[in-house]
């Protein structure tokens, strides 16, 4: 892999700075908005994208992740986007991963199991045969989910939940920490607790 850029000055884009160095790929900088801030991890921070690629957008939230990606890709068609997958993971062979996609130390995913783009596959996450986890997901640490299960795009599982196998979590939504899932979730809907519940509809 090519040295790269990382999107997003944070403490995610530190995590995934670590990321890329175990693998002995070099972030040449980071690039962030702000423009008050101009170093992060021992890196310069540049304040624009132009010719910066590849790149990984290191922002957590999933909303704007999406944002940032669509204006890369709008100011710059050719921009490539790369994937980070700690030395300490465990991906099959057989499953797929998006561009744009991390996946952090500890995590586990199955066989056949098929990872969107620019999603967050956290910390000791473990993602079970022949789920299909959509765009811009956020697995949060510790989270575990069994096989053939789908979330949709934009979905935020939060820290040590866990949904049971062949199931169907929609797009868009937000499931508390510490949730159990064990049944379908509709789209854009915050579910919390043990069973998981809705909330309240986010549109």
């Amino acid at each position: 892999m090519a040295n790269t850029y990382l999107f997003g000055a944070s403490g995610h884009g530190k995590v995934i700075k670590d990321i890329l160095n175990a693998n002995g790929v070099k972030v040449e900088a980071f690039i962030d908005d702000n423009p008050n801030v101009n170093e992060c991890g021992g890196r310069p921070v540049l304040h624009s994208a132009e010719g910066c690629s590849p790149m990984i957008v290191s922002i957590g939230v999933n909303r704007i992740r999406k944002m940032i990606v669509e204006r890369l890709q709008t100011a710059d068609s050719s921009v490539e986007f790369a994937t980070a997958i700690h030395p300490s993971a465990v991906v099959s062979p057989s499953a797929k991963i998006g561009e744009g996609t991390v996946v952090m130390a500890g995590a586990v995913i199955n066989a056949d199991a098929v990872i969107g783009k620019h999603c967050i596959i956290n910390t000791g996450a473990t993602i079970d045969h022949e789920c299909v986890i959509g765009d811009y997901c956020h697995i949060a640490p510790g989270v575990n989910i069994s096989g053939a299960t789908t979330v949709g795009e934009g979905t935020w599982m939060g820290v040590g939940s866990c949904a049971i196998q062949c199931l169907s979590i929609g797009k868009n939504c937000m499931i508390g920490a510490g949730s159990v899932v064990v049944k379908d979730i509709p789209d854009n809907v915050t579910a919390f607790g043990n069973p998981c519940r809705v909330l309240k509809n986010n549109e």
